[in-house]
């Protein structure tokens, strides 16, 4: 089926020795909130497209002009003269993949990869975990943990002080990416926020993008929006959460609602 999904080219753009970010949904949808970030924030270029027969049968319209359902953006490298700033691809979804489609989106993805001489593929991802939901703190710790799928890989998150990831499941695209990565021996890794798997986690979202700034860019992007954001959610949700336990159950000898 790999050979069923296409990547077409819609500028033609240098980028070699790029690092390629994964932006298909995760827990949380911290790898779409991460992708859409660095999309508007770096002012990436749409160079192409990724397309199937199997993909969803939708046009998404933004600002009067029709997107695919799978967009690659890429950007110019840059820098400030003393500090090498790493150019950024980043695929994009708004489709999580059935799973007959996730190997063959990998595969298609890192085969691309290769081809264009990429450097390395990161995927951003949510690590599931249970947060206090009654808690009266906005200021919540983040656990962010690597893995790569190579030594040279693991080096490299290791020496930006990530914490790796020893024991656990990678799923979907993200997990394809990291097994096809130690086959081929080419650089892979996640990056995995502790994230809420209920709503959109904004705040794993921004700790994982403090680590690609810190591991690539080094240009100290501004997330406050986003942890702005995150704390806007979960006013909500603990609002939410108290007006239903406000809500007493009927009793058996309440009346029905309905005769």
């Amino acid at each position: 089926m790999a050979e069923d999904i296409e990547i077409y080219e819609l500028k033609r753009m240098d980028i070699r020795g790029a690092t390629v970010i994964d932006g298909f949904p995760s827990v949380g949808l911290v790898s779409s909130i991460v992708a859409n970030y660095l999309i508007n924030t770096l002012s990436l270029t749409q160079i192409g497209i990724m397309d199937s027969v199997y993909f969803p049968t939708v046009s998404l319209v933004r600002d009067g002009r029709p997107q695919n359902p799978v967009r690659i953006y890429a950007g110019e490298k840059f820098g400030d003269g003393q500090q090498s700033v790493d150019q950024l691809v980043v695929f994009i979804s708004e489709f999580q993949p059935p799973p007959n489609l996730v190997k063959p989106i990998a595969s298609t993805i890192l085969d691309w990869t290769e081809e264009q001489r990429c450097k390395m593929l990161l995927s951003p991802e949510g690590l599931v975990i249970d947060r206090e939901e009654d808690s009266e703190s906005a200021e919540v710790d983040v656990g962010v943990y690597g893995v790569g799928s190579t030594d040279e890989m693991r080096n490299m998150l290791n020496a930006n002080g990530l914490q790796e990831f020893t024991e656990g499941v990678i799923t979907g695209v993200a997990g394809v990416l990291l097994n096809e990565g130690r086959r081929r021996d080419f650089n892979v890794a996640t990056i995995l926020a502790e994230a809420h798997p209920d709503f959109p986690d904004a705040r794993a979202a921004a700790r994982v993008i403090e680590m690609i700034d810190k591991f690539l860019l080094h240009i100290d992007l501004d997330v406050k929006p986003l942890y702005d954001e995150a704390g806007r959610i979960e006013s909500q949700l603990k609002l939410i959460h108290k007006q239903a336990k406000d809500v007493k159950p009927p009793t058996q000898h309440s009346p029905a609602m309905y005769g």
